[in-house]
């Protein structure tokens, strides 16, 4: 077990597509908004479809407040240190403090050759990052006297003056695979920053990995936990499990939690452009993560005494065993679209009936499902109060969904709206043709609610059309936002009261018999 101790950080790792530059920012915000700390770009100056990665972050420092920026990393043989260093340690001022420098030795040498770079050896792309690195800290050195000088095999600084110093400490965070650079990010980096999809044996890896990067330190006299680990990550959040990064939150939460204490990796990004997985990375598995490992570091040995110890099952009753949400205690809208005192109410459990921990678990997937889109729909608020208020500019705050990309503020609404709804109708296709039928079969009690639960859906849906019509009015008439406050307030108290009925009346149930005949 290796653990560094880090604070942990959690990010995205983002595509600068030159076809699309609104994208890259508003999936930057997007990162900002849903709690991630820090947001990153490949640099491949070479690559025409690609925005150039300083102009971009640069964009970026000024459409955002708080994340931080970085690149993921940088080719070094096409920037010049001593500009490297002005540049990171400009943005690092102009924006408060929030960017991270992340290095490359060079990669597609035919193609930095086509760009008038030059092309080394492995060797010698070694001992020039390693020259690099010496060259940039010495600029940043501004509090030193005299002129910069590095005379290298590979770059020659004959007395560059020093500064600006950059708002804070740097980091210098390398991309690294083979022992010979790995020694070099122990006895100069702040960091190291690989990508998981490039190492062929998976985390197990890691091991002899961070044992080159220890032994670097070791022999450069620092201490191995001076250098930080990070780990661009890949994965798709499923239902269920199917291999590493592919399954619910609370596997990632579990597997990203196993990488910190096992391996010391205190940074994930998140490569892709999928907004709902930059926002369920962020809400949902970046902060169960900190508090795992926080547990864990404040209890050593936790996770295997949680895993070694036998869960008993729970009997029926009691909110111990199913936390549902309440109905909201206040409505925006007046009007109603039915009578929530006509609701049937499902059979109460059986006397006695136990429940497994996994039925338990059954049960609470559905408040989970509820949660995510509770969260949706919070945002979707917030951001039609941000374009009100004019507070989201034209092209920065905008948001995609699949192809979709939208083109002025009130549309970066659309575009929210558009994966909230999205992601609501998928969730109630799957009540109606899978979940509803089997309950029905399993409980006739039941049937009344389930009919009223789907004639809901029926309704919800037409609510969504009217926040759909009610975009498309609002390009026409962009100072009137009436119909569209009065569609969202209506899909709000609809939505909000629907899922609180649905859970109070079927989570229980789901416990007991489940999504599917025999699964629990």
């Amino acid at each position: 077990m290796t653990d560094y101790g880090h604070e942990l950080l959690f990010g995205s790792f983002l595509t600068p597509i030159a076809q699309q530059p609104e994208q890259a920012v508003a999936l930057t915000q997007l990162s900002e908004q849903a709690g991630l700390d820090l947001a990153t770009f490949q640099d491949h100056p070479y690559q025409p479809g690609f925005l150039d990665t300083w102009t971009l972050l640069s964009y970026l420092a000024a459409a955002t407040s708080s994340i931080r920026l970085a690149p993921n990393v940088l080719n070094l043989p096409l920037r010049q240190p001593v500009v490297v260093a002005r540049s990171a340690a400009s943005l690092d001022l102009l924006s408060g403090g929030r960017v991270e420098l992340g290095l490359g030795a060079g990669a597609f040498w035919e193609a930095i050759e086509a760009a008038g770079g030059r092309r080394l050896t492995p060797g010698q792309a070694v001992d020039a990052l390693a020259e690099a690195i010496t060259i940039i800290r010495e600029v940043w050195a501004a509090d030193q006297r005299g002129g910069v000088r590095v005379k290298g095999d590979h770059y020659q600084v004959v007395g560059a003056k020093r500064g600006p110093a950059p708002a804070h400490d740097i980091g210098v965070w390398v991309g690294a695979y083979k022992p010979r650079m790995l020694r070099l990010v122990g006895r100069m980096a702040d960091g190291w920053l690989p990508s998981l999809t490039y190492l062929p044996k998976g985390p197990a890896e890691l091991v002899d990995l961070n044992a080159y990067i220890d032994e670097g330190a070791a022999a450069a006299g620092r201490d191995p936990r001076s250098v930080r680990r990070l780990l661009n990550i890949a994965g798709e959040f499923t239902a269920s499990g199917s291999g590493l990064l592919t399954g619910p939150p609370s596997q990632w939460v579990e597997e990203l939690a196993g990488l910190a204490l096992d391996h010391g990796i205190s940074g994930f990004l998140l490569m892709g452009d999928d907004p709902l997985a930059i926002q369920r990375f962020g809400q949902e598995v970046a902060p169960a993560v900190r508090e795992l490992v926080a547990a864990e570091r404040r209890d050593p040995g936790r996770r295997t005494k949680s895993a070694e110890a036998a869960p008993e099952p729970v009997p029926a009753g009691g909110d111990a065993v199913f936390a549902t949400t309440p109905p909201p205690a206040s409505r925006y809208s007046r009007r109603r679209l039915w009578d929530e005192s006509t609701r049937p109410v499902a059979p109460p459990a059986p006397a006695g009936h136990v429940y497994t921990e996994h039925a338990q678990a059954v049960g609470q997937h559905l408040v989970d499902v509820h949660d995510h889109l509770r969260r949706e729909l919070t945002q979707v608020r917030d951001l039609l109060e941000q374009v009100k208020r004019g507070a989201v500019s034209v092209g920065r705050a905008r948001a995609a969904l699949g192809e979709m990309t939208m083109r002025q503020n009130n549309w970066t609404l659309g575009a929210y709206c558009a994966s909230y709804c999205t992601l609501l109708t998928q969730h109630h296709g799957i009540e109606d043709q899978s979940i509803f039928p089997h309950l029905r079969r399993a409980d006739a009690g039941l049937v009344p609610v389930i009919d009223r639960l789907e004639q809901e859906h029926v309704i919800i849906h037409e609510v969504v059309e009217g926040v759909d019509r009610a975009l498309v009015n609002l390009v026409n008439h962009p100072q009137d936002f009436s119909e569209l406050q009065e569609a969202v307030d209506i899909l709000t108290d609809t939505l909000l009261s629907h899922l609180s009925y649905e859970e109070r009346q079927i989570v229980e149930p789901l416990a007991r018999y489940g999504f599917y005949a025999g699964q629990v």
